[in-house]
């Protein structure tokens, strides 16, 4: 069974508040991509991926007026996708939700939330050590879900985006440290409070996959060593803790030099050049380690076999900013 997950940039401006697809040639909301050509593209890639489940970054947003939703059924019904079944779980005003698009013949899949506080919630933690703890909320509650495998397997799965640390709205170089810093603070509160849900799991001997964009990495920002540790870390477990497993985030952490896994890339206005970046993961738990194979970064260039096919290479570019990542489970 074939596990993806993808951050569609700007997902929601390609449909109408029916769920309906604008094939049209005004803008998508992606840098100089019309909405005709963006769907033409994500069409190309969802294909090619040919997921049995694929947890959706940035989906349709939902809400009193639009159904995400519909909007990824009818796109999954329209690009004659086996995964054209979808559910979401708590939305939010972003207009990027977190959804799952899975094949109904090969899984079932519900919103299952669990914990106290659950990920709609508030959750307290004293973030700058004053004594005084403070609230964090997530923008975009991680989705958790209960699957179960054709073959009776269970398995729980979490799509998490996480809080970006990019300084917005910043006005001098103090203030871009600032809300560099404090943002790094939420992220961290974040992703400490998603380990905590982590082990609940695992106490339970659950298998688990935790997938989606953290927005961080081991070594990937100047206030690491500030904090300690990145988010990525934190989620994967230290010392003591059971730990969950990503190919790509072991080969990043302690490497200062050589060659890194990519799944992101943005333009760098002010630099004028193209910042490449490991953004996505896919960890899985002990009890699914043997079951899992193929880690794949589908990157339009450093993946050869991609690379070989124009079409599918030059979709990707189109697509996102963001480069899907999947798993093979043998379940």
């Amino acid at each position: 069974m074939r596990l993806a997950t993808y951050n569609v940039e700007w997902f929601s401006n390609l449909f109408n508040d029916a769920g309906r697809l604008m094939e049209d040639a005004k803008w998508s909301g992606r840098y100089d991509v019309k909405r005709f050509e963006q769907i033409e593209a994500l069409g190309i890639v969802f294909n090619a991926l040919d997921a049995d489940g694929l947890m959706i970054i940035e989906a349709p947003d939902g809400h009193r007026k639009r159904d995400g939703v519909v909007a990824l059924e009818t796109f999954a019904q329209k690009m004659g996708l086996r995964a054209n079944r979808a559910v979401m779980g708590f939305v939010n005003d972003t207009q990027q939700e977190i959804a799952f698009l899975y094949d109904p013949h090969v899984m079932k899949a519900v919103h299952d939330p669990k914990g106290d506080p659950r990920f709609d919630q508030d959750y307290k933690i004293d973030l700058n050590t004053d004594a005084a703890p403070e609230k964090v909320r997530w923008s975009k509650p991680p989705l958790e879900l209960a699957i179960e495998t054709k073959s009776g397997i269970r398995l729980r799965l979490i799509g998490v985006h996480a809080k970006s640390k990019a300084p917005h709205g910043a006005r001098s170089n103090a203030e871009a440290m600032r809300i560099a810093i404090e943002n790094r603070r939420k992220q961290l509160a974040q992703c400490i409070w998603l380990r905590e849900r982590v082990d609940d799991y695992l106490d339970q001997g659950d298998n688990l996959v935790v997938l989606g964009d953290f927005n961080d990495g081991p070594g990937l920002d100047e206030y690491e060593k500030l904090f300690g540790r990145s988010g990525v870390e934190i989620v994967l477990g230290g010392d003591g803790d059971v730990p969950l497993f990503d190919p790509h985030a072991a080969a990043m952490i302690g490497q200062n030099a050589g060659a890194f896994p990519v799944s992101a890339r943005f333009w760098l206005e002010d630099q004028k050049r193209w910042l490449e970046t490991l953004l996505d993961y896919v960890m899985v738990s002990p009890t699914l380690l043997d079951r899992a194979k193929d880690w794949r970064i589908w990157h339009p260039v450093d993946d050869p076999s991609i690379a070989a096919v124009p079409e599918l290479a030059q979709a990707l570019f189109t697509a996102s900013d963001q480069f899907p990542v999947t798993v093979e489970l043998d379940i």
